[in-house]
């Protein structure tokens, strides 16, 4: 009976899946940001624009480092009131 316990307990806990989807999801906003009107064979001066250059890979990077954090995150083990 306890190997079923064993069996069916994930690897990481509900918070920590939680905190795993919004990092994803802001890592998706900082692609999302980065993504423009295709170019095609012309120049176009907006790939130099501020949203691009600074703004996504910024917001990418926070969204990989949310996912790590995540990851590690241990919740503190309640503590039970002694009276």
């Amino acid at each position: 009976m306890k190997e079923n316990k064993a069996q069916k307990q994930l690897a990481l806990g509900k918070m920590n899946l939680i905190l795993l989807s919004v990092g994803v999801l802001i890592i998706f906003a900082g692609f999302a940001l980065m993504y423009g009107s295709p170019s095609g064979l012309e120049y176009n001066p907006d790939i130099f624009s501020f949203r691009r250059i600074t703004v996504a890979p910024t917001v990418s990077l926070t969204g990989f480092l949310f996912v790590i954090v995540a990851i590690l995150w241990k919740e503190k083990p309640k503590k039970e009131d002694e009276e």
